[in-house]
């Protein structure tokens, strides 16, 4: 089996499971390549498969049957900007903080790698949230798993983020910025804004403003088919773009179009975990002592 491994450095706690995991790829003779720069990190530190090889962003990961994000949230975020339209499952394994997308803790790498092998595992197809700008500002990644935000910069005055669906005009956003937020991204920063939580497979996009002066201005959900796009204005010459964890400053006269991307991130889950028992455990939902301890996690 081919296997790719990403990764962020992880402290000295979590290095005896990620040998582990090392080893048991030898063990099964799995063809291992590794990002350049987490391979740096592991060196002097871990003992390697022999045969290990590396990779830089924008080599071909073709050929590949799973990606191992090792890290955080971000890092996984970060893995599908690698493996993009290959849709290579993605497992993620938790050495970071939330993990709400990486589920996997280390106590359960051997478990989960062994599931990989005798196919006893799930794909969640989550949806993707692509950019098209004029100039362009992402490249070839312009596209991000949880959110797309237009944001004043520094201190600056609000901005106004006049906004349409389908070329039809919805609003204008009083506000210190607007968020774009998949389903997967409905636990992220629109959360934080006062956007619901969506289930990963419903089919919506979330627009929510970022700290609106008009209060009667609220997060709205839309089809995930729409097309919507922006004009800005505000005292400022320049804003920032942001998708998921990559942002940019931009002119003001830069036109902005997302919409759904054509192909899906594909995320492996075990049999053990699934959406709403994240939702439990990673946001503390359903601790309250009024519930049957048996159903509170």
């Amino acid at each position: 089996m081919k296997i790719a491994i990403l990764g962020k450095p992880f402290n000295d706690e979590a290095a005896p499971a990620i040998q582990a995991l090392l080893d048991d790829l030898a063990a099964r003779r799995a063809e291992v390549r590794i990002g350049e720069s987490f391979r740096t990190f592991l060196d002097n530190r871990l003992r390697l498969p022999p045969g290990t090889t590396e990779f830089r962003r924008g080599d071909s990961l073709r050929g590949v049957q799973f990606v191992l994000s090792i890290g955080g949230d971000g890092t996984l975020l970060d893995t599908v900007t690698y493996v993009g339209s290959l849709q290579i499952p993605i497992l993620g394994i938790h050495t970071g903080r939330l993990g709400f997308l990486a589920t996997i803790t280390p106590d359960r790498i051997a478990q989960a790698i062994d599931a990989l092998y005798k196919g006893h595992f799930t794909l969640e197809e989550r949806s993707l949230i692509r950019v098209d700008t004029d100039p362009d500002v992402f490249g070839s990644l312009n596209f991000g798993l949880n959110e797309f935000s237009v944001l004043k910069r520094d201190t600056s005055s609000m901005i106004v983020v006049h906004t349409y669906i389908d070329g039809e005009y919805l609003n204008s956003y009083w506000a210190d910025g607007l968020v774009v937020a998949t389903p997967t991204g409905s636990t992220g920063y629109s959360l934080s804004c006062g956007g619901p939580v969506m289930l990963p497979q419903t089919n919506n996009f979330i627009i929510a403003p970022v700290c609106p002066h008009n209060l009667n201005v609220r997060p709205l959900v839309v089809s995930d088919q729409s097309v919507i796009s922006f004009e800005i204005e505000g005292r400022s010459t320049s804003y920032m773009l942001a998708l998921d964890s990559r942002s940019l400053p931009v002119e003001a006269s830069v036109q902005i179009a997302v919409r759904r991307e054509t192909f899906n991130a594909r995320l492996v889950k075990l049999n053990h975990v699934n959406f709403l028992s994240t939702l439990r455990s990673k946001l503390n939902w359903g601790l309250d002592r009024r519930n049957p301890v048996g159903i509170q996690v």
